[in-house]
């Protein structure tokens, strides 16, 4: 059970932090990470803090808006699926869009994870704007400081793939989610569209590095972007790999040809 907090920014999970917090708060922070695995976590970590300042106008323009038409559906597939009082986790949550997105249109009690400190500022400032009630929590995704079947939502928005191990990421989320709970995971994908498909290809590897590498002033974090992408499974692998997870009743929708996919599943009502 997660207990009810104000809004904020909650720093640094370390022991003695989750003494002054609560003792449902956990280590965020395991021996049991790889070495290549917090070597890659230090590099996205520090990207993302380069990055951080123009990262909301550069999601926004450089998908012509239509990040914002898809969180909105995350926030509304997932609220069909909901009880009353749920408690959600948006994990890896950046600077906060789609936390904010889920709190304005579910009735839900919405926490937002990042292992990025700079992004959770912002996130935590936009949400005072807002007058959100949204606890922030740097946390990682791999070892999120909540005990087993905390939340009855959990959502995950173009961050699985920055993941150094994604079946570990999955696995996470399946146990910190009550039996019956609900993922939605939503993340860039292979365009189904003919034609469409090559052009976007062209416009993500070619014009997305350079457009987005002069306004942020990074061009290498805009390089790992479609790196990222092509690497990562595609919407039926991904949805193997969601089910090969734990989950049941796994399916996926494209969204705007398939640029993107939102797989949604369910942590089953009995362990097997």
């Amino acid at each position: 059970m997660v207990r009810e907090g104000s809004a904020g920014l909650i720093t640094n999970v370390s022991q003695s932090c989750c003494n002054l917090i609560s003792n449902d708060f956990r280590l965020t922070v395991t021996s049991e990470r790889t070495a290549e695995e917090k070597e890659h976590a230090s590099r996205v970590r520090a990207m993302f803090a380069g990055i951080s300042g123009r990262y909301d106008l550069l999601n926004h323009l450089l998908s012509a808006n239509m990040d914002k038409r898809w969180r909105r559906l995350v926030a509304l597939e997932l609220k069909k699926q909901l009880p009353l009082k749920a408690q959600v986790l948006d994990i890896a949550c950046g600077t906060g869009d789609l936390a904010l997105t889920l709190f304005e249109q579910t009735e839900a009690r919405v926490y937002g994870a990042d292992f990025c400190r700079p992004m959770l500022q912002i996130a935590s400032a936009k949400a005072g704007q807002r007058e959100a009630s949204i606890p922030f929590i740097e946390a990682d995704a791999l070892t999120l400081p909540f005990p087993d079947g905390s939340f009855d939502g959990a959502t995950i928005a173009f961050g699985l793939r920055n993941l150094a191990n994604v079946e570990g990421g999955l696995a996470e989320i399946l146990r910190i989610l009550k039996p019956g709970g609900q993922v939605a995971i939503l993340e860039f994908s292979e365009p189904k569209v003919p034609g469409f498909s090559s052009g976007f290809r062209w416009y993500f590897r070619r014009v997305l590095p350079l457009l987005g590498g002069a306004i942020s002033g990074s061009r290498s974090a805009y390089t790992y972007l479609p790196d990222s992408v092509s690497r990562f499974p595609n919407q039926e692998k991904l949805a193997s790999m969601i089910s090969e997870a734990g989950f049941e009743k796994v399916r996926y929708l494209n969204l705007t040809g398939g640029v993107a996919a939102l797989h949604l599943g369910t942590r089953p009502e009995r362990s097997s």
